[in-house]
């Protein structure tokens, strides 16, 4: 990538200039289809369960790519205008400021809007144009339209399993889009990126990685949201921070995963089966 490492922050929003190589391990044909789309440009819907390197992912291939990275993370009050961006007041004068994907649109980078169910249904509108043969982005405001510059490329993400009837993509931005799914990894495989990530030993990273899978397994489960790639890497922070692998465990994983008492009893009663006897 170019330059050295830089983050910024607005309203959600991530610029980010890698020079490190950012950590993925591919479980299928994911990076394949995801390089035959950037040649051609291709807008690509990221879906998948929460937690589960959806993130990782893009950021691993915009650095293969040597692309820059625009992330926006979506939320309810989210607002074209927010993407595409506003006037404002600086110095006694009102100028153009530029939105996230504006920016990208500009600048040959890739946007990745991250769970885009969760902003306003309008706001996916504004994106209609640049993901399909156009690759042009109207920009009212202005009077005017862009041409995406050569390396744009366009990337959502969302939940399946979490959506609602009411927070869904509708087919006609999902049908501009080559979709790509995502799940966790296997174990051996995710017990290799949670050994890296958290910096931990094989041994306690394979305990979180099947307290994990078997919190995924739970039939009948009451979780929303249930064990991900994500917070097994957190719990094993803790660990490689001098916390207990059962303390750890408890505030990594049980205690995040629900509110509920009587849940989190449960939970805590698994867990207990599954970790090493002192």
């Amino acid at each position: 990538m170019k330059g050295a490492a830089e983050l910024l922050t607005d309203n959600g929003v991530v610029v980010e200039n890698r020079t490190g190589t950012p950590f993925y391990r591919s479980v299928g044909d994911e990076a394949e289809v995801f390089r035959a789309a950037a040649r051609r440009g291709s807008p690509v819907l990221l879906k998948g369960p929460t937690g589960c390197g959806k993130t990782r992912f893009i950021e691993a291939m915009a650095h293969e790519l040597g692309r820059d990275l625009i992330t926006v993370a979506g939320h309810e009050d989210m607002t074209s205008a927010d993407l595409v961006g506003r006037f404002l007041l600086k110095g006694g004068e009102t100028v153009w400021v530029d939105g996230p994907l504006t920016r990208a649109v500009r600048t040959g980078a890739i946007c990745y809007l991250d769970e885009i169910v969760e902003a306003r249904q309008d706001t996916t509108v504004v994106i209609h144009p640049l993901a399909d043969h156009r690759r042009e982005l109207p920009i009212d405001r202005l009077g005017t339209t862009l041409s995406a510059a050569p390396g744009f490329q366009l990337v959502i993400s969302y939940n399946p399993g979490y959506q609602s009837v009411l927070k869904s993509i509708k087919e006609s931005t999902r049908q501009r889009f080559v979709a790509i799914e995502l799940d966790f990894p296997p174990p051996e495989v995710e017990a290799e990126i949670v050994a890296h990530e958290a910096g931990v030993d094989a041994a306690t990273a394979h305990v979180l990685v099947s307290i994990g899978t078997a919190i995924r397994n739970i039939d009948g489960s009451p979780l929303r949201e249930v064990s991900s790639t994500r917070m097994l890497i957190l719990a094993g922070g803790l660990v490689a921070e001098g916390l207990s692998l059962r303390r750890a465990v408890r505030a990594g994983i049980v205690e995040a995963l629900s509110d509920d008492r009587d849940v989190v009893r449960a939970l805590g009663e698994l867990v207990e089966a599954l970790l090493p006897r002192p």
